[in-house]
């Protein structure tokens, strides 16, 4: 027997291209205004945060493990009930990794698509999207995240049958 093996190439993270599953989190192509006597520039409301029923929570999330690639992954998650943002706090590039619904229970695996940020640009996964935890090229890895704090299923692990290689 033969297990399958789908290869996924990594692509620069643009807000066109991950329009369908969220928003970039940066300065680079957004608009600002002046604050504190023109002093700081202010890239306002860059994402919004979603959550039903519940707090929205500002965590850090230390990675301890590098991510070489290529490399294997074999699962995807989603959060139904919030978004979900990861920010860089030490100008680290890391992956991203999601793919579009198929239908209500599980992820399209034959559109998955694997962004690399910049170091500067952060991610906020629209509610229900499917995504790989954090794939950090730099470990030990610090990032600002903001999400859902509450109660309920918040988290639904998709396993695959197949292997799934992320290429560079």
């Amino acid at each position: 027997m033969t297990q399958d093996i789908q290869q996924i190439r990594i692509q620069p993270l643009t807000a066109e291209a991950f329009a369908p599953f969220g928003e970039v989190i940066a300065c680079e192509g957004n608009n600002f205004f002046h604050i504190n006597d023109a002093h700081t520039e202010r890239y306002h409301a860059l994402s919004t945060a979603e959550a039903q029923d519940a707090a929205v929570g500002i965590s850090i999330f230390r990675n301890i493990k590098k991510t070489v690639v290529p490399c294997s992954i074999q699962m995807l998650e989603r959060h139904p009930l919030g978004s979900q943002a990861f920010i860089p706090m030490q100008g680290q590039s890391f992956l991203v990794v999601v793919a579009p619904n198929l239908n209500a229970e599980q992820p399209d695996l034959d559109r998955i698509h694997v962004f690399i940020s910049n170091g500067q640009q952060g991610v906020n996964y629209l509610a229900g999207t499917w995504h790989h935890p954090l794939l950090t090229l730099e470990a030990p890895s610090d990032f600002a995240v903001i999400d859902r704090i509450g109660t309920g299923n918040n988290c639904d692990v998709y396993s695959f049958t197949e292997k799934v290689i992320v290429q560079p």
